[in-house]
């Protein structure tokens, strides 16, 4: 009998699926076309949690097949990430227009970057002590128990590290370990080579045009190639978006939510209004923050399903560049950055909050001015680095936790709720690095805005 359900449940998904193919080729928009798959994954989800449950066979197998969809879709995103980050760096040096402002371009964004998630700390903190969220309450069962068994294996790698040997782990001593995803700080590691390729080309360039202009062709057309790849997958979103929206209904653990209620309303409430954070300062450079909502959105909401920043790196920027109007180049720092330097969410956000829950069990009053001020700087500096996978807001939360030398093991105590809030943060990092990139352009007039203006999203 449950053979017969599973199989019910693959062809009521693959009906689906067709469904959106049907929509594809009689050109329903794209951004329709996601949030269709959005609300259709949503429904169904809940509807195999409600008849099944999340931990019966029916349930279990089903997902795990609808898992090639879902995942597979996230894994091929992510198999161009790396070449994405290294191109697109190495490219961006290689465009006339940019290697003019590249010191001022590179500040800005990294400036920009690192300013909003000191933003995003301190908004964290503001929502951890207005809600009044305190950590000694928590209870410890057993799937928190053996997280924070898996977690004693991370602590050994941040714990006990000063900011200097912090700032080492991101130079890269073998990039092509690097290339491979192989440490948390691999991203940024392959940024630093890249730009040093870049930056030997510029040298090149002057003292033997010839050569540079071969190096800057061979980089073009390794990046057109790339990106056509980028096409191809990014068509796929739809199909990813309704199996990965349809796995996190099926199987998120209604009960454990409910428990921990205060604090994910507390972290989304600190998430939106650093949200609304981005859009004042789009504001602020006279530009439509209604405009930026529906065109980020599609954006944004693969980021919230996927819950991997470095996955929605080719969807940012494609976003950025076809539909804001950033030039390519800025585009491709400010993604390739935001993978890495000062996330709002997971580096900002996230460990603040948690820092404050913990520090009366430490003996130290979170409302302290001088704690607070520490905390903002300390979460600040630690967000470079965080990689932009699942798992990067708890190595920065240990990373945090660890200079300030406060207990670790509420880290484990929310896993519950981990990926329901993991969602959010995911999203507010991608717009992080959009924002940055958009100011950044209009700040260097590198900015098309009769593109911004536009109200129609590109299709991909």
């Amino acid at each position: 009998m449950e053979s017969v359900l599973i199989i019910v449940n693959i062809a009521v998904f693959l009906l689906l699926i067709v469904g959106l193919f049907f929509m594809q080729r009689k050109h329903l928009s794209f951004s329709k076309r996601v949030f269709i798959a959005l609300g259709i994954g949503i429904v169904y989800g809940f509807i195999i949690h409600q008849i099944y449950g999340t931990t019966s066979k029916v349930t279990v197998t089903s997902i795990d097949w609808f898992n090639v969809v879902g995942t597979g879709y996230v894994k091929l995103l992510q198999m161009v990430v790396m070449p994405l980050v290294f191109i697109s760096i190495v490219g961006a040096f290689t465009k006339l227009k940019l290697t003019k402002n590249i010191g001022k371009i590179s500040f800005l964004v990294i400036g920009i970057l690192l300013g909003t998630t000191a933003v995003s700390a301190a908004i964290g903190i503001g929502s951890a002590l207005g809600f009044g969220l305190d950590g000694i309450h928590l209870t410890s069962g057993v799937a928190e128990t053996a997280r924070n068994a898996q977690l004693k294996d991370t602590i050994v790698t941040v714990k006990g590290m000063t900011i200097p040997q912090q700032i080492i782990q991101l130079i890269p001593s073998n990039p092509f370990q690097d290339l491979t995803g192989a440490r948390p700080t691999s991203t940024i590691a392959v940024v630093i080579f890249a730009a040093f390729i870049g930056i030997a080309y510029l040298g090149v360039k002057r003292k033997d045009p010839e050569s540079g202009e071969f190096f800057a062709k061979i980089i073009d057309t390794f990046y057109s190639i790339i990106m056509r790849v980028v096409t191809l997958i990014l068509r796929l979103t739809p199909y990813g978006i309704l199996a990965i929206i349809t796995k996190v209904m099926a199987t998120s653990d209604y009960t454990a939510i409910a428990k921990l209620g205060k604090f994910v309303v507390a972290s989304y409430v600190a998430l939106i209004i650093m949200f609304i954070v981005h859009l004042l300062l789009l504001t602020l450079a006279k530009l439509s923050p209604v405009n930026y909502v529906k065109k980020a959105l599609p954006t944004l909401t693969f980021a919230f399903t996927s819950r991997t920043s470095a996955g929605t790196l080719p969807l940012n920027i494609k976003t950025q560049t076809k539909d804001f109007g950033v030039s390519e180049g800025i585009a491709n720092f400010a993604a390739s950055f935001g993978l890495s330097i000062g996330q709002n969410g997971c580096a900002g956000i996230y460990p603040a909050m948690l820092a404050i829950m913990v520090a009366p069990s430490a003996g130290i009053n979170p409302a302290s001015p001088s704690f607070i001020i520490s905390l903002i700087l300390v979460v600040t500096i630690s967000s470079f680095g965080v990689a932009g996978v699942g798992g990067g807001a708890t190595f920065a939360a240990l990373i945090v936790l660890s200079i300030l030398n406060l207990p670790i093991a509420i880290v484990g105590l929310l896993i519950s709720v981990e990926p329901l809030i993991d969602m959010g943060r995911t999203a507010l990092n991608v717009s992080g690095s959009m924002t940055a990139g958009i100011l950044t352009s209009k700040i260097t007039g590198e900015f098309e805005k009769e593109v911004y203006q536009q109200p129609n999203v590109i299709e991909a």
